[in-house]
């Protein structure tokens, strides 16, 4: 009769388990470094966590304990629960793509009429002389001061919500922009036609990297700011969007559904804001300033 080889025991288990264990020791031996830069770059994404997550807990706990009333702050599980049932039923992210439809538009033409003209003041003292005081005038006019005499000159549409986030957006960028090309060092643009570049190589090569990091800026700024106009935008009669959603449910009292639309607010700045630091780290990699240091 013969003998069945018998499958692996609980010690070889043991021993591989020991094994591996004494292998990681003797790794955190040899590479202290290594695993100190590890634990140093998981505790500098975890930390900024610690005071929001800290937040939704006392949330929870005096939802909980009844400290909060329900119409006036649900709980966050009741938040979470509205969000899905809208996922679900897929009108979170039609309203979603409305909004993002609306700020992306706004920004595209806002931002790029303000670059333009922050390009031309900056470059050419002529357009500076007749273009910049007059913007700076226009500048100090609140854009959410500007909403009855938009509604005059567009009604009610698309168009009025696309004028006061694109007019929003406009100057952070021009400003960002105007400053930036003054202030690139006038000793690269020296250094540079010395070795005989054109004035459009000059510019492309020279001027524009020089203010790439305060056009950037701008444009980091002015992603935060039109979410901001956004909500207000989006109050003057709008039949989709974030802004109606909360609005349509303010006027049933369901509290849960204005919360998410507060939060999907914060969470499309957040990743805006994301989106423009990942411009800087890639369009600027060759500045000094954003690079990795070596640890």
């Amino acid at each position: 009769m013969r003998l069945r080889a018998s499958p692996p025991k609980a010690k070889d288990r043991h021993d591989r388990t020991s094994a591996g264990t004494a292998g990681a020791r003797a790794f955190a031996r040899e590479h202290p470094g290594a695993l100190k830069a590890f634990g140093a770059n998981v505790a500098g994404r975890l930390v900024p966590w610690l005071v929001p997550v800290g937040l939704i807990v006392l949330w929870q706990i005096a939802s909980s304990l009844g400290w909060l009333s329900t119409r006036v702050l649900p709980a966050p599980v009741d938040v979470v629960k509205a969000a899905w049932s809208l996922a679900v039923s897929g009108e979170l992210w039609t309203h979603v793509k409305v909004s993002a439809g609306r700020a992306l538009a706004g920004l595209a033409i806002g931002g790029g009429t303000g670059l333009v003209l922050g390009l031309l003041t900056g470059s050419v003292k002529f357009f500076e002389t007749l273009l910049d005081s007059t913007i700076q005038m226009v500048r100090n006019i609140p854009a959410l001061a500007l909403i009855p005499l938009v509604i005059l000159w567009f009604g009610i549409d698309e168009s009025a919500k696309l004028f006061l986030i694109s007019v929003s957006v406009f100057f952070p960028i021009y400003l960002n922009t105007f400053h930036g090309i003054r202030n690139v060092d006038p000793q690269l643009i020296e250094m540079g036609r010395t070795y005989g570049l054109s004035r459009w190589q000059l510019y492309g090569e020279v001027i524009l990297p020089g203010a790439l990091s305060s056009i950037l800026v701008g444009l980091r700024f002015s992603l935060g700011l039109m979410w901001v106009i956004l909500i207000v935008a989006e109050t003057i009669s709008a039949q989709a969007g974030i802004g109606y959603l909360t609005m349509n449910a303010r006027e049933f009292l369901q509290t849960d559904i204005v919360l998410v639309g507060i939060l999907l607010y914060a969470l499309l700045g957040k990743l805006a804001d994301l989106f423009a630091r990942g411009l800087e780290q890639w369009w600027l990699r060759w500045h000094p300033g954003y690079q990795k240091k070596p640890k």
